[in-house]
């Protein structure tokens, strides 16, 4: 994906109505014309408030439709087809720029969620918490993948893990529930309780926590 918006970009293309640099944005949600969609995922767009085209179909679009908007030139990537597009302000797709940093981050954050959740089948084997928590712990993956995290998680039976899972927001209410069963299962393997004070692990035979001191009933 980061190569291929990569090479949109160095494309160049001027508005013809004010010569301005056309910008590479996301395509919107729904089509504004047929509703067949506009067969891409990308828009190469004039954003200058100066441009006559959007100057000038203010007057327009309220003489002949009686509502509020204007007309941005919009260009289709790897095509000559291009379109006046009707839009509703000013700051139409001035939110859908593409940020080539950001679609870098997004696209490291995919090939290291792909390596997890590839490794999930040797983490046991390996001894290795940290692919099932990345796993697990990131939202964008699946939820098959992320119930998968959970059961090699409670198989390498490693303390280690609990703080992440403690600290972590579980949205899904049937997921949070099991990760609690994998804690309790650690726990109770490794003779191990959370202090009811500064929540650090402790023995289950422990009459003072020996991180906050506290006596424990």
């Amino acid at each position: 994906m980061y190569e291929k918006i990569e090479k949109l970009l160095k494309q160049e293309y001027l508005c013809p109505h004010c010569e301005s640099k056309l910008t590479l944005c996301n395509v919107p949600p729904v089509h504004v014309g047929d509703g067949l969609g506009w067969g891409s995922e990308y828009l190469y767009i004039c954003l200058n408030n100066d441009c006559p085209l959007f100057v000038k179909g203010w007057a327009n679009i309220e003489n002949n439709y009686g509502h509020v908007g204007s007309y941005r030139y919009m260009r289709l990537p790897d095509s000559n087809e291009s379109y006046n597009m009707m839009v509703a302000g000013k700051d139409a797709f001035t939110g859908s720029i593409i940020d080539l940093e950001e679609i870098k981050k997004q696209d490291k954050r995919y090939h290291e969620r792909k390596e997890a959740v590839a490794s999930l089948d040797t983490c046991v084997e390996e001894k290795n918490i940290q692919p099932a928590l990345y796993v697990l712990l990131d939202k964008a993956s699946n939820t098959e993948n992320r119930k998968k995290a959970i059961k090699v998680l409670g198989e390498l039976n490693d303390p280690a893990c609990i703080d992440a899972l403690r600290n972590h927001d579980f949205e899904d209410s049937h997921m949070e529930q099991d990760v609690n069963m994998t804690i309790s299962g650690i726990l109770s393997s490794n003779f191990l309780k959370e202090c009811p004070f500064c929540a650090e692990l402790i023995k289950v035979r422990a009459l003072v926590c020996k991180h906050c001191q506290k006596e424990l009933a």
